[in-house]
């Protein structure tokens, strides 16, 4: 009775599966923890306990892709131990051998994450895979960083350093971040922190990543404590960016003011990875910790959660522009296009669809997308909206001075929109009741184009 990605034939209603949204087979996923490209194939972890679509005891889940696109699911890889349960981290493609768990003819992945003991205590651990990634061994020296005395002490992002010449970390530590170095992987070395003091951001800052983009260094984190300003921090816990300035002469480093990926109601724990173009991608879990909203209309087909497209950065003009993969194109398929003034409705064969509208002129713009999800514009205020469809999402804003440009990609269960170019993303789960969706053009007071595609399904694979 189940296909994947599509519907249940008895019940009339949405399975909703997503179609160009990576979701777990089972059970319950949350934190994406590393990507890496290994001889042609693109290896991806995750935060996963599959025997439940509840919250439970952490795995690391694994899947695996050619394109970024169509994925299979493999195997389990990390399973809990006498340490704890498996959090978040990152992976790295140890090509020089530096950790010697491989050799320089068979390099090894290494899975950098923190060890949850039950009692709370949080430290850092590895684990190696000789096979490209289809089994992982734990070290005997973990935990290879030991917890200092504090709570709160996870999510290790590992990469390559080429200016010191060695292996680099930043991890959450409370309130601010620790950064470290090893030559090995093994033996760690804190090289420094950088805390509240001065960006005024305060609260656990969850799943650090540090990287440079476009000669700009940059340093992501979830902090847990942000008081909402306006329009701006409207999640409950938030997920963004500090530009980052690096003094290498005097060794020291400021932060910029911390900036938000994405206006929408789903996106947590983001972590990126450089492919083998050279491209920075984003990927985060479309969900939120502690949100005042549900996701539970999957749980009858014993899974939950999802993860956001992956985006590739661009930085421009002192900020970070999120664009979808150039790959999603090869989804494409029964294209139109016309006059946004001619523009009335469009109702394409299923919910999963790409539109984009490019505006020359508007005084106000009113799009339905579905039954009871609408987005608009108007003096500078742009405003998604949600009925019942939301499970307790309702209303995000954005400011948005002038409209040039939106992109929206449609899915079963999820919708991401791309304002001017990426440099305004909003991000939400939506749970509609029935098939049939038609697009609607409620305003008039616009002038431009509009270009719409039907997508087709990256139809995940399964490994029996």
């Amino acid at each position: 009775m189940f296909i994947l990605g599509g519907f249940t034939k008895m019940m009339k209603k949405r399975d909703y599966r997503p179609k160009i949204h990576f979701s777990p087979e089972k059970g319950w996923m949350n934190d994406p923890n590393g990507m890496v490209y290994v001889d042609g194939v693109y290896h991806f972890f995750y935060q996963k306990y599959p025997y439940d679509t509840s919250w439970g005891p952490m795995h690391w889940g694994h899947a695996t892709s050619r394109d970024l696109i169509h994925w299979e699911h493999q195997p389990i890889a990390l399973y809990p131990d006498e340490l704890g349960f498996i959090f978040s981290g990152s992976a790295v493609y140890d090509t020089q051998n530096s950790s010697e768990y491989g050799t320089n003819e068979n390099p090894p992945i290494i899975a950098i994450y923190t060890s949850h003991h039950k009692d709370g205590l949080e430290q850092q651990s590895i684990a190696y895979s000789n096979d490209k990634g289809r089994h992982f061994e734990k070290s005997y020296l973990n935990p290879v960083i030991k917890n200092p005395g504090i709570s709160d002490f996870r999510d290790p992002k590992a990469f390559w350093n080429p200016v010191r010449r060695c292996w680099s970390l930043v991890l959450a530590a409370q309130d601010r971040v620790f950064f470290y170095a090893s030559q090995d992987m093994k033996n760690w070395e804190k090289t420094g922190e950088f805390g509240p003091e001065g960006n005024h951001v305060k609260g656990v800052w969850e799943c650090p990543d540090l990287f440079e983009i476009d000669g700009q260094q940059i340093m992501t984190c979830c902090p847990q404590g942000v008081d909402q300003k306006g329009y701006d921090y409207q999640n409950v816990y938030q997920c963004g960016y500090f530009p980052v300035e690096f003094d290498l002469k005097n060794k020291s480093y400021s932060f910029g003011k911390f900036q938000e990926f994405d206006k929408g109601f789903d996106i947590y724990a983001t972590q990126t990875f450089a492919d083998e173009a050279g491209r920075r991608i984003l990927i985060g879990w479309m969900g939120i910790p502690d949100a005042d909203y549900d996701n539970d209309a999957t749980v009858a087909y014993d899974w939950i959660h999802a993860l956001t497209m992956p985006r590739e950065l661009e930085w421009k003009d002192g900020k970070i522009l999120q664009h979808p993969l150039k790959e999603m194109k090869d989804l494409r398929k029964n294209a139109f296009t016309c006059e946004l003034e001619a523009f009335t409705k469009w109702a394409p064969a299923d919910c999963c669809f790409e539109l984009r509208l490019d505006v020359e002129e508007a005084k106000n713009l009113e799009l339905k997308l579905r039954e009871d999800v609408t987005i608009s514009w108007k003096d500078g205020l742009f405003t998604l909206s949600m009925g019942e469809s939301g499970r307790g999402r309702k209303q995000r804003f954005a400011k948005v001075e002038e409209l040039s440009n939106i992109t929206i990609f449609s899915d079963t269960s999820a919708i991401e929109i791309f304002i001017n170019n990426g440099e305004t993303v909003l991000t939400t789960r939506v749970y509609s009741e029935h098939l049939e969706q038609k697009v609607e053009l409620v305003s008039r007071e616009v002038k431009g184009s509009v270009h719409g595609y039907e997508l087709g399904s990256f139809e995940v694979e399964y490994k029996k």
